[in-house]
């Protein structure tokens, strides 16, 4: 799953994460359970991806970034938490910024986390709607397309134009090459 040391994965109750060949994978990297990592995403380094109640899938190109923390909720008694739980999942060329924590949620299609933002359970993001860094969204909140949120609890700023989108899109290419670049330079380190 990668070609280098200092990256623990680790089976849990059966299941063993699947870690697309072409994903950067940092080292540091803690990643646990029911995890599924597709093509050209990144993990950075030190992030924890502990999906050992529930699931959690991170989609293409997407990237997690360094210290990052996802985690997933169990399933309830559908009364005060679903049947199902919250699993987190993240869709396709999705932004994660540093040390941000992400539970139990919904990132649609090029959705943006800000630097040491908090997403809770139950909340969805959808495409192209950004939370700002430090932003709080709070137990079972969605922001909306193209919107942007901001604050603890994360409130409603402003819309998001069309450049706005496009810098976001280019954000989350560079992002594949950059990983290409690290994945390089740390195999030539491990070896």
């Amino acid at each position: 799953m990668t070609d280098y040391p200092d990256v623990t994965i680790i089976p849990f109750n059966g299941k063993t994460p699947v870690i697309h060949p072409s994903a950067f994978i940092a080292p540091g990297c803690r990643i646990i359970g029911d995890v599924e990592i597709g093509e050209d995403a990144s993990i950075w380094y030190n992030c924890v991806i502990r999906a050992d109640v529930n699931r959690i899938r991170i989609g293409a190109r997407s990237n997690v970034q360094d210290g990052t923390v996802i985690h997933c909720d169990s399933p309830g008694d559908g009364t005060t938490r679903p049947q199902d739980g919250w699993p987190t999942i993240i869709g396709e060329d999705v932004l994660i910024g540093h040390m941000a924590m992400v539970h139990g949620c919904i990132l649609h299609d090029r959705a943006f986390v800000g630097l040491g933002a908090i997403v809770m359970d139950g909340c969805v993001i959808e495409g192209d709607g950004m939370l700002a860094a430090g932003g709080l969204l709070s137990p079972g909140k969605t922001l909306p397309h193209r919107q942007l949120w901001a604050g603890r609890p994360a409130k409603y700023m402003r819309d998001l134009d069309d450049e706005a989108a496009v810098r976001l899109r280019g954000a989350a290419d560079r992002y594949v090459h950059y990983a290409k670049a690290h994945k390089g330079a740390v195999k030539a380190a491990f070896e």
